[in-house]
C-alpha cells in the first residue's frame, strides 16, 4: 500500500539522480541542518530539514510540510525526492526547508489528518522569517498530502507567506461552491473509499511507541541513522478487503493501526469537526497569489476548478484575486512530470502531454520571492484530450463556452449497452421510465476512474467501460455518431427525476466517450447520495411512488469527441470500492451489515426532463 500511495505521490525517481548522488551534491553547494526542532506556540517542536546555499546573502525559502518520512537514511519515502528537490531549489537560489506535520515521526504532538492546527503553518513561516539566512519571502510547494495545509494557512495571509503552488490538492478543501468533499472524504454524500486504505498505511496506531518530547537536536541526528519511526505494515489485498462490513470496521478487520480513521467514519457531511483544522472552506479569506496545478483523472478534480475560481471572485484584495494561475493536466494524481511523448493513462494515449513544470513553477517563485520579472504565461493552461494538445484560456470553463443540455430519453429500455437509450436535444414528450435494481452485494464494480491511493483495488484512468456496460444494472444513453468533432470543456452537469421504493439510495453518473469501434472511455464520474438531494446540511428521505428531482455534483474535463464518436453517460446506482455502496435502508451505513435491494427508476419526459448539461465549445 506504502509503495502504491508513494509511486502517484512522487514521480520521476527512476529518471533523476540517486538519493545519494543528489546528498553529496548538496553538500558541495548547501548548508545542510537536519533534525532542527522548530517550536510552536504550545511548546510542541516540529522536525525540519534545512538546506541553504552557501553564501552570505539573505535567501528567499522554499518550504514544504508532509506527513510522509523524509528521513536521511534508510528507506525514507520521500528521501530521493527531499534530496533532488533541495538540489533543485538551492541551484537556483532558495533555502528549501521540509518539516514533519505535528505527530509524523520526529515530530511532537498528535497527528490529525485535514485537522492539524492552522497555527502550526503560521508559527513555521514566522520562525523561518527571523532567521539570519531568510530573505523574508517564503512560497510553499507540494503535491497532495504537501499541498492539502496551504489553502487554509493562505486564510491567515502571513507577511511572509509570497506564493504558494498547491499541486493536486483537493485533500485541503473543504466546502467550496457545490461541492462538501471535505477533503476528499466525501463526493455528493457517499464516502470515497480511498481515505479507508490511505489511513491504514499513513496512521500511527495510538499504542506505537514515540520518542520522548525535549530530545536534543544531536540524539536526533544519532538516531535517524537506524531508527527513521516507519512502521512497516502488512500488505493487504485491498479489492478484498473493502467489501467487509461495517465499513467502519474495515481496517479493524485486516488487523490495521487504531487511530482517527475510527473517528472520521462517523462524520456526516456537514459534521462541525470537518470546520475545525486543516481544511479551507469557502467562507474563509484568502491572501496568497497562487499557481494551481490539476489532472483530469485525478480524484478531486472538480473542487479543485470551484476552489481556483472560488479564489478568484472571492478573494478580498485585487492582487490577490489577479494572480491566480492554472495548469490542468492529462494525468493521474501528481503524476505531472511522468507525461511522455506518447502519455498513457489508464488504457488511453492522450499523446505527447509533457510540459515544462520546473520552468513554470520556478518562474513564478522567482517573482514573488525574488522580484524577477513576472513571467508572461496565460491565465489557464489545459490539455485538451482527444485533440491532444495543450490550450489556453483567460478563464475556466473556457470564454466561448455554451451550455448544452442532452435530455435522457429511451422506450423504457435503456438497460446495458443494448437497449435502447438515447441523448437527444429533444425532450421526451411522454415518460417511458427506465427501472432497474440495485443490490449492493452485487455492485457495479469500479473499472479506470479518477482515482488515488486505493492500495491497488482500481487502476486509474481512462479504461474501456464496455464489457461493464452489459450490465442489466447500469442505463446507458449515448448520442447518435457525431457529425463533427465536438469539444466539451468544462463544468458537466446533470440533473435527473428519480424514484424508488428504497428509504435511500445513490445514483451514479459517469462520462464516456465511445470510439466507433465501440471502445468507450470514461473521463470523468459522480455520485449522488439521495437523502442529501435538498442540501449536504440535512437528510431528507425517499417514499415509494413519489418522483425527486436530483443534481448530481458536477464533473469536469476537455476532450474532443471527434466525428463519429458518441458520447454517452452511464447512470446506475454504485461504483464501487471508488465510493461506499449504499445498503438502501436509511440508517448509518457506516455501522451497518445488512443491505436491502432498491427497485430504482430514472424519469424522462416533458414533465421530468432529465438532462446532461455539457459545456460545449464553439
Amino acid at each position: 500500500m506504502k509503495a502504491s500511495i508513494l509511486f502517484l505521490q512522487f514521480t520521476l525517481l527512476a529518471c533523476l539522480v540517486t538519493a545519494q548522488d543528489a546528498y553529496e551534491q548538496i553538500k558541495e553547494i548547501a548548508h545542510i541542518d537536519q533534525k532542527v526542532m522548530m517550536p510552536m506556540r504550545d511548546g510542541i517542536r516540529l522536525c525540519t530539514d534545512i538546506y541553504r546555499p552557501k553564501t552570505d546573502e539573505k535567501v528567499p525559502v522554499i518550504f514544504s510540510r508532509t506527513p510522509y518520512n523524509f528521513n536521511s537514511w534508510g528507506d525514507g519515502e520521500m528521501r530521493t525526492r527531499t534530496f533532488q528537490r533541495a538540489l533543485e531549489a538551492v541551484k537556483r537560489g532558495y533555502a528549501y526547508v521540509v518539516q514533519n506535520e505535528r505527530g509524523r515521526y520526529f515530530s511532537e504532538g498528535e497527528w490529525d489528518i485535514l485537522g492539524t492546527p492552522l497555527t502550526d503553518g503560521y508559527d513555521a513561516f514566522s520562525w523561518i522569517e527571523d532567521q539570519p539566512w531568510c530573505n523574508g519571502k517564503i512560497g510553499t510547494y507540494g503535491c497532495s498530502s504537501t499541498a492539502e495545509w496551504q489553502m487554509a494557512v493562505a486564510a491567515m495571509d502571513h507577511p511572509a507567506h509570497a506564493a504558494m503552488v498547491p499541486m493536486g490538492f483537493g485533500a485541503g478543501v473543504g466546502r467550496v461552491g457545490r461541492f462538501y468533499e471535505q477533503g476528499n472524504w466525501y463526493r455528493g454524500g457517499a464516502q470515497q473509499m480511498l481515505f479507508t486504505s490511505w489511513l491504514y498505511s499513513t496512521q500511527h496506531d495510538e499504542m506505537s511507541p514515540r520518542l520522548p518530547q525535549g530530545m536534543k537536536q544531536k540524539d536526533l541526528l544519532r538516531l535517524q541513522r537506524f531508527y527513521d519511526m516507519s512502521p512497516e505494515y502488512p500488505r493487504v489485498d485491498w479489492k478484498e478487503a473493502f467489501a467487509h462490513l461495517p465499513v467502519k470496521d474495515i481496517i479493524k478487520n485486516v488487523e490495521g493501526p487504531t487511530g482517527i480513521y475510527e473517528d472520521m467514519i462517523l462524520r456526516k457531511p456537514n459534521d462541525p469537526d470537518w470546520y475545525k483544522g486543516g481544511l479551507y472552506h469557502d467562507d474563509m479569506p484568502f491572501g496568497v497569489p497562487s499557481f494551481w496545478f490539476c489532472s483530469w483523472y485525478d480524484v478531486s478534480i472538480s473542487p479543485n476548478l470551484e476552489l481556483f475560481n472560488h479564489v478568484r471572485q472571492h478573494a478580498e484584495e485585487a492582487e490577490v484575486r489577479d494572480n491566480q494561475y492554472l495548469v490542468i493536466a492529462p494525468t493521474l494524481h501528481c503524476a505531472y512530470t511522468r507525461a511522455k511523448e506518447n502519455t498513457v493513462v489508464g488504457q488511453m494515449s492522450v499523446g505527447d502531454a509533457r510540459n515544462d513544470y520546473d520552468g513554470l513553477i520556478y518562474g513564478w517563485f522567482d517573482h514573488w520571492l525574488k522580484g524577477a520579472e513576472k513571467q508572461d504565461i496565460p491565465r489557464v493552461q489545459y490539455y485538451t484530450m482527444g485533440a491532444n494538445e495543450w490550450r489556453s484560456s483567460s478563464s475556466w470553463p473556457p470564454e466561448s463556452v455554451e451550455m448544452r443540455p442532452f435530455y435522457l430519453n429511451s422506450s423504457g429500455r435503456a438497460n446495458s449497452l443494448f437497449g435502447d437509450g438515447m441523448l437527444t436535444s429533444d425532450v421526451p414528450e411522454t415518460d417511458q421510465p427506465d427501472a432497474y435494481t440495485y443490490d449492493p452485494m452485487n455492485w457495479v464494480p469500479s473499472v479506470g476512474g479518477n482515482v488515488c491511493c486505493t492500495g491497488g483495488a482500481i487502476d486509474g484512468g481512462a479504461y474501456d467501460q464496455k464489457q461493464l456496460e452489459t450490465r442489466q444494472d447500469i442505463l446507458v444513453y449515448s448520442t447518435e455518431p457525431l457529425e463533427k468533432d465536438t469539444e466539451v470543456s468544462g463544468f458537466i452537469e446533470a440533473t435527473f427525476y428519480v424514484s424508488s421504493d428504497a428509504r435511500d439510495t445513490d445514483f451514479t453518473l459517469k462520462l464516456v466517450d465511445v470510439h466507433p469501434d465501440g471502445t468507450a472511455y470514461n473521463l470523468d464520474e459522480t455520485i449522488l447520495r439521495a437523502r442529501y438531494r435538498e442540501g449536504f446540511d440535512k437528510e431528507v428521505f425517499m417514499e415509494p411512488g413519489n418522483v425527486y428531482e436530483i443534481e448530481m455534483s458536477p464533473m469536469s474535463t476537455s476532450n474532443v469527441f471527434k466525428k463519429g464518436h458518441q458520447i454517452r453517460i452511464e447512470v446506475s446506482s454504485s461504483n464501487f470500492p471508488r465510493f461506499t455502496r449504499n445498503l438502501n435502508t436509511g440508517g448509518n451505513n457506516f455501522d451497518e451489515a445488512e443491505a436491502v435491494i432498491a427497485h430504482n427508476v430514472v424519469h424522462h419526459s416533458r414533465q421530468y426532463p432529465s438532462q446532461v448539461r455539457l459545456p460545449i465549445v464553439e
